[in-house]
């Protein structure tokens, strides 16, 4: 059996005490799957994606990334360890694309030359040429490159887990469905787990082996396209995947 790169066991978040945003939700998600969340607005999808990186951290239960309790970790080194796409993938505007790819190898003391040669890489792996992007700065590029560079930017040090909170959502049709498509070609050549949170049930059965159904801060049901519509668990599930058939 795979091993889990991250993994929640019953935890509990509230920002405002009795209301609990997170409570009682588990899964785990294991080296080369990608899970998505889905759920309402409020169902706890992006909270659950920071405990990750303890952005926030946990009032009760435990969160596992590689192997090891989040509380025990600097948060700092973790996050240096755990990639983080958003939506126009939040670059420096001022750091030329190359300067933005290199952001963590940089923290982290790779050489130059080390830095460079990563950063070529994964530029030419996300479909941004060097010679043409490297030394362009975030405003020159379309939303759809910006988001490239973000998902770059979020592999470069080698991380295990890439967490991404609606990473497409920013973007017009067009462009949604170009990086949908080439988030499918990169994962063929990826090792990490990656976490994804969207509002789109279709993107989320497109990118994602399997998909968690959020409810009121609780886990309602996790599993392929197949087995939602076929055997939701649920009233909710039901009717939250209706409009996909069986």
């Amino acid at each position: 059996m795979t091993p889990s790169v991250l993994e929640y066991a019953d935890v509990r978040k509230a920002f405002i005490p009795g209301q609990p945003v997170l409570d009682g939700f588990s899964l785990s998600v294991a080296k080369g799957e990608t899970v998505a969340l889905v759920g309402p607005s409020g169902s706890g999808k992006t909270t659950a994606l920071k405990l990750a990186n303890r952005l926030v951290d946990a009032d009760a239960g435990t969160v596992r990334v590689l192997g090891r309790a989040a509380s025990e970790l600097d948060p700092v080194a973790l996050r240096r360890r755990v990639g983080y796409v958003i939506q126009e993938g939040g670059l420096f505007p001022h750091w030329t694309v190359r300067e933005n790819v290199e952001t963590v190898p940089r923290l982290l003391g790779w050489t130059e030359p080390d830095r460079r040669a990563r950063s070529e890489e994964l530029l030419t792996l996300v479909g941004l040429p060097p010679a043409e992007f490297a030394g362009r700065r975030p405003r020159s590029l379309s939303g759809g490159q910006r988001q490239r560079v973000g998902v770059a930017r979020a592999l470069a040090a080698g991380q295990s887990l890439l967490l991404m909170d609606e990473p497409f959502g920013a973007l017009d049709p067009i462009a949604r469905r170009a990086m949908q498509r080439e988030f499918q070609s990169w994962r063929a050549r990826w090792e990490a787990a990656v976490l994804l949170v969207t509002h789109d049930l279709r993107e989320a059965f497109l990118l994602a082996d399997r998909v968690a159904v959020l409810r009121d801060g609780r886990v309602r049901q996790v599993g392929s396209r197949e087995e939602l519509t076929r055997a939701p668990a649920d009233a909710f599930v039901a009717e939250f995947v209706a409009e996909f058939g069986s």
